[in-house]
């Protein structure tokens, strides 16, 4: 008994499961008839959808403009059926019309463009597209016209093409309805065309508040094609301008060219009225500034060398140099500097004083400076950076710290090697700046000098200044080097990145002959050519355009001489010789300055009795000098 109904409950399971297998059967079978239902329905749409777009063509193609429209007309009226909030479920459909739309829209432009650089006569077959489908044609023949009003305005057209593309077009149709205020506006457009150019040469110049300014003027003299037009481009230069402008006066408040950054952040204020960051950084300007006047009186420029870093280098018996007469300390330059501040000198730029856009005539232009200020130049003479003065305690060159400023760079008495911003002449310019805002007019720094001869600010930019460094080094009784293009390509990367911070913060520059051709007056031409072919390419490029040359030891060459007007046809416009007092002079197609050394050895003269006191500007450090 148990064995007969042990089987019998096995046999009722298997009841049991047999019918889950009917259900799962059934069930499978529905799915199937489902899916078999849905790939029918998906066949026959995307039948549907692949016959349809070339149904539409072909019956344009065919001249059927009734049936092109009533396929047209249908897909709108699924998509007009849908809520716009559920248009991914039509996105097919929307697709199709746009497909459709461009269609016609390539059609539309073919015979557009014929019109105008063939100066094609319309159809019958043209003009009965254009009128039959015109409810899809109106909108881009609408666009043609206003955008050849605008290429007229813009003068990309002549107004003839304008009046033939107008004769071929109004008559169709509706058109006349856009076309018809367009052609009463062509003289308005014709008028304003001038000024509209202007602007947008401006624009394309980067002048963004000059294009804004012209449109503006335009704006209030026309309404229709003209004005809305002014608007459309003022909307989109505001758009364009707003952010690398912002940056820009924001940099100039930040390299002291508060009358620049004024004038700007004026400007924008007219342009962006309502703009709190404008209004205060115009305020932030304005407190920096005063009344400026013409100046007409004399223009100092002082010149200086390398500064000694060291004292201890500079003036103990160790390392003692009989040269260091030839330099002044960093504790001698603040000193001039503050002398100079106290008697109302500000800085200028020289290049403040030409008008150089035409490079064959020097135009003069009045300098300007704040009201009881005096101009002052400030040269560095050829900063390249020579072994031969490192006994002398100077920098052995320039680098930059983690803040990006330029520092100089020594060797100490004991050996070790020093990085500071006060080290060197531009440093300590730099910071006097920072402590008195007032002593530079507009972010005028000073001009740095360079040659090629031996390194450019201490660095190796060129395989012809091995030979020269390595001589040097070995007349200073130190180590030879061997640099690889390697070394050298870094070098220029350095001396570069050095320049790019020098410009953004005010300081010019210029050459002083690549070899420090001590008596160029008494060069020959051809020595000259060579030696500034060889300046151009190895230094000059590292630097931009340069358009000034301090002339080494002041021995100038007259502006009318062969060799100055090779130099002048170079681009070189602004020349430095020496003299003790100011002096100042225009030439043909030239500026030329007399720059006053400034060294321990010229302290004394007469001639700088005006700029300081000579006893507070000596370093009480040379007196161990003195004493050894």
């Amino acid at each position: 008994m148990t064995v007969f109904s042990s089987e019998y409950h096995v046999g009722d399971d298997e009841r049991k499961n047999t019918k889950g297998y009917y259900v799962a059967a059934v069930l499978c079978s529905v799915a199937l008839v489902a899916l078999a239902l849905t790939w029918f329905v998906i066949g026959r749409k995307n039948a549907y959808e692949i016959d349809t777009v070339p149904g539409f063509e072909k019956a344009i193609d065919e001249g059927r403009y009734t049936e092109a429209l009533s396929i047209y007309r249908g897909i709108q009226d699924e998509v007009l059926k849908v809520s716009p909030k559920d248009r991914t479920s039509n996105s097919i459909q929307v697709q199709m019309l746009d497909d459709m739309e461009n269609i016609v829209r390539v059609r539309v432009d073919m015979i557009c463009d014929r019109i105008i650089q063939n100066r094609y006569v319309l159809t019958a077959s043209d003009i009965n597209f254009l009128d039959s489908m015109r409810e899809l044609t109106s909108s881009v023949v609408s666009e043609r016209l206003y955008g050849i009003c605008e290429e007229f305005l813009l003068g990309s057209v002549e107004k003839p093409v304008v009046m033939f593309f107008f004769e071929q077009l109004q008559p169709i149709g509706n058109f006349s309805a856009t076309a018809n205020p367009l052609l009463r506006e062509l003289d308005y457009i014709e008028t304003a065309a001038g000024d509209v150019q202007t602007a947008e040469k401006s624009f394309g110049e980067g002048d963004y508040v000059a294009a804004v300014k012209t449109y503006t003027l335009v704006n209030e003299k026309y309404d229709g094609f003209v004005g809305d037009y002014c608007d459309q481009r003022i909307d989109t230069i505001k758009e364009t301008m707003y952010e690398p402008m912002l940056a820009e006066g924001e940099h100039m408040l930040q390299t002291y060219k508060f009358y620049s950054a004024e004038q700007l952040f004026s400007d924008l204020a007219v342009i962006f009225p309502e703009d709190d960051i404008i209004k205060s950084n115009l305020l932030t300007a304005t407190s920096y500034t005063g009344e400026v006047k013409e100046y007409r009186g004399p223009i100092e420029v002082i010149c200086v060398r390398s500064l000694i870093a060291d004292t201890d280098v500079a003036f103990s018996g160790r390392f003692r140099s009989k040269d260091t007469g030839m330099y002044l300390t960093t504790y001698e330059f603040e000193k001039i500097l503050e002398n100079l501040y106290e008697r109302d000198y500000v800085l200028v730029d020289p290049e403040n004083l030409v008008d150089a856009s035409d490079p064959t005539f020097l135009f003069e232009r009045n300098l300007r400076v704040p009201k009881g200020k005096k101009p002052l130049v400030v040269v560095i003479e050829n900063l390249q950076y020579s072994c031969a003065a490192y006994n002398c305690g100077t920098c052995r060159r320039l680098v930059l710290n983690d803040e990006s400023q330029v520092c100089g760079e020594y060797v100490n008495a004991a050996g070790e090697t020093v990085v500071s911003r006060t080290a060197e002449s531009i440093g300590i310019l730099d910071v006097f700046v920072e402590k008195h805002p007032d002593f530079t007019f507009d972010g005028a720094k000073g001009i740095i000098s360079v040659s090629g001869h031996e390194a450019c600010f201490g660095y190796l930019v060129a395989a012809g200044e091995i030979e020269d460094r390595n001589a040097a080094l070995s007349a200073a009784k130190l180590p030879q080097i061997n640099p690889t293009n390697d070394d050298i390509d870094y070098s220029r990367e350095r001396v570069t990145d050095i320049v790019k911070i020098l410009s953004e913060n005010g300081w010019k520059f210029a050459s002083c002959t690549y070899d420090y051709i001590e008596d160029c007056r008494n060069t020959e031409k051809q020595v000259l050519m060579d030696d500034t072919v060889k300046w151009l390419d190895q230094i000059g490029s590292l630097f931009g355009e340069v358009h000034m040359l301090v002339y080494p030891n002041g021995n100038y060459i007259y502006g009318t001489d062969d060799r100055a007007v090779y130099y002048k046809n170079l681009g070189f416009r602004i020349f430095f010789g020496g003299g003790a007092t100011p002096y100042y002079t225009y030439g043909d197609n030239y500026l030329y300055l007399d720059r006053a050394m400034m060294s321990y050895n010229t302290l004394s003269r007469k001639a700088y009795a005006g700029l300081f006191d000579y006893t507070e500007i000596i370093d009480p450090a040379r007196e161990q000098e003195d004493e050894t």
